[in-house]
């Protein structure tokens, strides 16, 4: 083997092992490390460098010298007490009178002292009596009427669980995280026995009666000119191999304009989910840089917008490995944010916010372009910083497409965060039980989802629309979504 050959089998393997020595690092990090991307710059704008080396402390002559200032001393802020209690609670009075006969003496005041007090959820029953009467039709042939009021709907038809109650198991797991078996456990101390497979069937009864309802949100959401997309997977139970479990896929869609959030189910990662669901779509897209959204982005209706946080990723991963260059870019993503956190202070308008993206980012997007196309060229492929800058590279001109629009958001943040209730009801009830219940989770996911991007209590919404939704007319439904309901 020559010398040339043998120097480039050495530079091989040495990228080789830079490439699994970063593997290994990022899997430290996901196991250990912290999951935050945030980054503080070392350097200072505003410190100017000095031209020459600046000799070391021993080498100098010490002079000591005495300096004297007059500092105000601050005066130490007040505790502002105690935070005021909601005005909105009810208030159980307890008037305490002191041991002593007070009859002779005179009343010249109180004090009042508040307490924030609990009481668990109760059950109860709710008992209907209908009282039964009988009426007279004909006296002549006796013939008779009964009469009895007619029983209220109820959410499932002839079934013992009422409205409020549905909607607490509902919202106990899929906001709250809590599995049926711990809310069973719950029921037992109240002396209720309830099985887990009456708990599931009334779970199914609810999702049947509000079918139609996810369907509105879905046609709801679909229909809105721009979009954000992202993926997660959910462990579910595969019944013809006991005990062993698939990989199927929620799909976010969210829509920031209208904050309505839609999770849709499928048993796989391919394109065949989005490209299903997204078939009559029409306006701006907004996804991580997944292949599978590339079909996308050459339908001439569409325009694909990807996750400036996504191209970042890359280059804060790069940190350890060259930082100088690295750091260079976060500061440039550093600036970028800045501009939108300034445009979300000042609550500029759409249009505004446009303007000021095309006077103040695009410079700096122009700028930080041609440094990654020249860091690029000078890095090695599989390196951290050559992967960041070829992610960045190969979607640029989606990167850049937020700036068409000023109702268009930067990164994917949005529907990232619609994801997280997903991964916390992971971590609790581990997978779905079969196909049919990452679907139910799908609908409720949806609907609570909803309810958080628009500030609506998840339990009141769900109450009320259980209450009145089998007797609702079915071209109304839009009234009944967490956006529009009225509480």
């Amino acid at each position: 083997m020559t010398k040339e050959e043998l120097v480039n089998l050495v530079s091989s393997l040495q990228s080789q092992v830079s490439q699994m020595q970063f593997q290994i690092d990022q899997m430290n990090r996901l196991l250990y490390g912290a999951k935050r991307e945030r980054f503080i710059s070392d350097s200072d704008e505003n410190q100017l460098s000095l031209p020459f080396d600046v000799p070391q402390e021993e080498s100098l002559e010490r002079e000591q010298e005495v300096i004297t200032y007059v500092r105000e001393k601050k005066k130490r802020k007040e505790h502002p007490g105690r935070v005021a209690l909601p005005s909105h609670l009810p208030v159980e009075e307890i008037v305490l009178e002191p041991e002593e006969d007070t009859s002779s003496m005179k009343y010249i005041g109180k004090e009042v002292t508040d307490q924030l007090e609990l009481v668990p959820a109760k059950l109860f029953i709710k008992r209907f009596i209908r009282p039964k009467y009988i009426a007279v039709t004909d006296e002549s042939l006796g013939e008779h009427k009964g009469v009895i009021a007619e029983l209220p709907v109820f959410p499932i038809e002839k079934g013992i669980a009422g409205p409020g109650l549905l909607a607490q198991i509902m919202v106990d797991k899929f906001v709250d995280h809590l599995p049926v078996y711990r809310q069973i456990e719950r029921f037992k101390r109240e002396d209720i026995k309830l099985s887990s497979s009456t708990i599931n069937g009334w779970q199914e009864s609810i999702c049947n009666l509000l079918e139609p309802l996810y369907d509105t949100l879905k046609h709801r959401v679909l229909s809105q000119g721009y979009l954000q997309v992202d993926e997660t997977p959910i462990p579910v139970l595969d019944k013809q191999k006991k005990g062993k479990t698939h990989r199927g896929y929620h799909w976010i869609y969210h829509s920031p304009l209208e904050k309505t959030v839609l999770f849709d189910y499928n048993t796989g990662r391919s394109r065949e989910g989005p490209a299903k669901l997204l078939r009559d779509f029409k306006g701006y897209l907004q996804t991580d840089g997944y292949k599978v959204y590339d079909i996308f982005a050459s339908r001439k209706d569409i325009t694909h917008v990807n996750c400036m946080a996504h191209a970042r990723r890359g280059f804060e991963k790069s940190l350890p490995y060259d930082q100088k260059r690295a750091e260079y870019a976060m500061e440039m993503f550093q600036k970028l944010y800045a501009i939108e956190q300034k445009a979300r202070e000042q609550g500029l308008s759409p249009q505004q916010r446009h303007t000021l993206r095309l006077d103040e980012a695009l410079p700096v997007m122009n700028k930080l372009g041609k440094w990654i196309v020249e860091t690029y060229k000078s890095s090695e492929p599989k390196s951290p910083l050559g992967k960041a800058t070829a992610y960045c590279i190969e979607r640029w001109d989606n990167l850049l497409a937020y700036m068409e629009d000023g109702s268009l958001e930067i990164d994917n943040n949005l529907a990232e965060n619609a994801i997280r209730p997903i991964t916390l009801g992971r971590k609790n009830y581990l997978f779905a039980g079969s196909n049919r219940g990452a679907e139910r989770a799908a609908m409720f996911y949806s609907f609570f989802g909803t309810c958080k991007k628009n500030g609506v209590n998840p339990y009141d919404w769900l109450r009320k629309v259980l209450e009145v939704i089998p007797t609702y007319k079915v071209n109304k439904l839009t009234d009944l979504l967490p956006q529009n309901l009225e509480l």
